[in-house]
């Protein structure tokens, strides 16, 4: 079970409303757990199949920003147990994310499975890194099939991720998982 989570998500101010509302004394045993949070199998297999994920981060007023991110299926790779990466297409050219993280490197990111009712929530610091100056980086994560052009690569250093409750995730599908779905009937 991830452990820094609840040590990231869990301010003195969270902590008061789960007090509050009774939830404290089950969440004061997932923070005494000490384990160091590593992306398994679970987790690859999960981001590999995802085409979008939604990142927060935090701009120089304390205004947060959320970023729908897509691509193709598996545009987001895990590198290593602690470390995601992706090729950052250019889109709008707003550069609020990217502008955003030259202060604060610190992101939130949900990643999606509507039809099963799964989601996983990564806490992570990024690192832009400029495509022209990581060529063999790029190569790594773009999709030569893609019609994108990639602007930098994004890498995030890991610091904690949780799975969270389906109880409210309505189920949505995708063209393609309807077509496969109708196929398969």
């Amino acid at each position: 079970m991830p452990t820094n989570f609840p040590r990231i998500a869990f301010t003195a101010s969270v902590k008061a409303q789960q007090e509050k509302h009774g939830s404290r004394r089950q969440y004061e045993r997932m923070e005494a757990m000490r384990a160091e949070d590593t992306l398994t199998e679970r987790e690859a297999e999960f981001i590999s199949e995802r085409d979008s994920f939604y990142m927060a981060t935090v701009g120089e007023n304390g205004y947060p920003y959320v970023q729908f991110r897509g691509g193709p299926r598996g545009f987001l790779k895990v590198l290593d147990a602690h470390t995601l990466a992706y090729a950052d297409f250019r889109g709008n050219r707003q550069y609020v994310s990217v502008g955003n993280l030259e202060k604060n490197n610190r992101a939130a990111l949900i990643l999606m499975d509507y039809p099963n009712r799964r989601r996983l929530k990564i806490y992570a610091t990024i690192e832009a890194r400029n495509a022209a100056e990581t060529p063999e980086l790029i190569a790594t994560l773009a999709d030569p099939g893609y019609p994108a052009v990639v602007e930098r690569a994004m890498v995030l250093h890991v610091g904690a991720f949780d799975w969270n409750c389906p109880q409210h995730i309505i189920p949505r599908y995708t063209l393609e998982e309807m077509r496969t779905a109708a196929k398969d009937a």
